[in-house]
């Protein structure tokens, strides 16, 4: 080697540094591809995806192939670059060769390189999958053997070289994969997709309409007084209960009714007859199981029960699609009915409003594991009966009670600690 030409051998030299950019960028290339998509290549048939990913089920055999190719071009690139300088430069030729051949392999052969394979894997891993996999053929019987005595230094600690890591996703890294998938996924289906991944953790005590508030038609009020609620009423299912709404006898759809109605010939016994039996939910389902028992038994609408079958609310296949879809009345009209803005930058937040309901409507944090309401909140906060005119804080945020009665939260002054009322202007 040392009476070769000095342009033979510089221009061998860089042909070896090239080739361990090819071996640096390869090795980074295959290992920053997104699985994921690759999959998805591979499955839609092309080409480079499979042999990739025929590559990468065996990662010992990969990776084993890329570094000995690598190891063997830098260590022959150390013996030429010291002959080169030794016929330049002489004795000193050793000292000048081992500095420029590093500087040129860090730049050239392996930062460079590996900086551009991590940016642009998809640029890098299909092209040099082909020749990887000729090389991994030629090399198989040495890396095989290395591999072999590799794996037996593994087991002595150990490790075992064959297992493998799962490559399943947690929903809540499943959840940070859709927030992070910028443009390639519009917000609204960003939201969609949170929304289903956060059935599981939501149960229908944090969606039902409570039983206070729930709309229904009392079998011992007279006939014209329920002919009048049924011809005005907004909604398509009715609870029809006696007295009492843990006394349900059924639920009435506005469809069935509607001829009877509209010929004045309803009557408390017909309408019973019209009535389907109720359908009861025990408290604290996931709605992502209430979804299914829903479609599995063929309901629009449940009663929820405690463990001691009295009535705490009702929820409806609606309300479960609303927290995937949002809601599907007038946004601008009805986006929170329960939360008032005021001119000195408070909010008056009615004291029945759900904390999940405040939180999403104002970008709030208050706490939802335990109360579901705002006046539950304040009345465990306080640890006794809430009066008007208390004021406290809760996390970030302060309030004032503007109006409690019956021993509860009728209203609520609210803001965040960090932007306190603005002052009123002098007249």
């Amino acid at each position: 080697m040392e009476n070769l030409h000095p342009g033979f051998l510089f221009g061998l030299l860089v042909f070896l540094l090239l080739c361990s950019a090819f071996f640096s960028s390869s090795e980074t290339g295959m290992l920053s591809l997104n699985r994921y998509r690759l999959r998805h290549l591979a499955k839609e048939g092309h080409r480079g995806a499979r042999r990739v990913t025929d590559l990468l089920a065996r990662p010992d055999r990969l990776l084993g192939t890329i570094l000995v190719g690598n190891n063997f071009v830098n260590i022959l690139a150390s013996s030429i670059a010291t002959v080169l300088a030794m016929q330049l430069w002489g004795e000193a030729g050793i000292a000048i060769a081992t500095i420029g051949l590093t500087i040129a392999l860090l730049i050239f052969g392996e930062i460079t390189p590996k900086t551009f394979a991590a940016l642009r894997p998809d640029l890098i891993a299909y092209p040099v999958s082909l020749p990887l996999s000729l090389l991994q053929k030629l090399l198989y019987p040495l890396v095989a053997l290395l591999g072999w005595i590799s794996n037996g230094m593994l087991k002595l600690t150990g490790i075992d070289p064959t297992s493998k890591g799962s490559d399943s996703l947690s929903t809540e890294e499943l959840r940070s994969v859709v927030r992070e998938a910028g443009s390639a996924l519009p917000v609204n289906r960003q939201s969609m997709l949170l929304g289903i991944l956060d059935l599981e953790r939501v149960t229908v005590d944090d969606i039902m309409i409570p039983r206070n508030e729930v709309a229904g038609i009392d079998l011992e009020d007279d006939l014209e007084t329920i002919l009048g609620q049924l011809r005005t009423t907004s909604h398509t299912r009715l609870p029809v209960f006696r007295q009492d709404i843990n006394q349900i006898e059924g639920i009435v759809h506005m469809r069935q009714i509607a001829r009877l109605l509209s010929q004045s010939q309803l009557n408390k016994d017909n309408l019973l007859e019209a009535c389907l039996t109720p359908y009861f939910i025990p408290e604290g389902t996931p709605l992502s199981t209430q979804l299914l028992n829903f479609q599995k038994e063929k309901r629009r609408i449940g009663i929820v029960v405690d463990e001691y079958g009295d009535v705490l609310g009702i929820v409806t296949l609606e309300d479960i699609l609303e927290e995937i879809v949002g809601e599907f009345s007038n946004q601008d009209s009805l986006r929170s009915p329960d939360i008032h803005p005021q001119d000195d930058g408070t909010l008056v937040i009615d004291g029945a409003a759900y904390l999940r309901e405040v939180n999403r409507a104002l970008g709030w944090e208050l706490p939802c594991d335990g109360p579901k309401t705002l006046n539950g909140l304040i009345t465990e906060a306080l640890e006794q009966m809430p009066e008007s005119g208390i004021c406290l804080q809760i996390g970030n945020y302060r309030m004032e009670i503007l109006q409690a009665a019956e021993n509860r939260v009728k209203s609520v002054r609210a803001w965040p600690a960090e932007h306190p009322p603005a002052e009123p202007e002098d007249a």
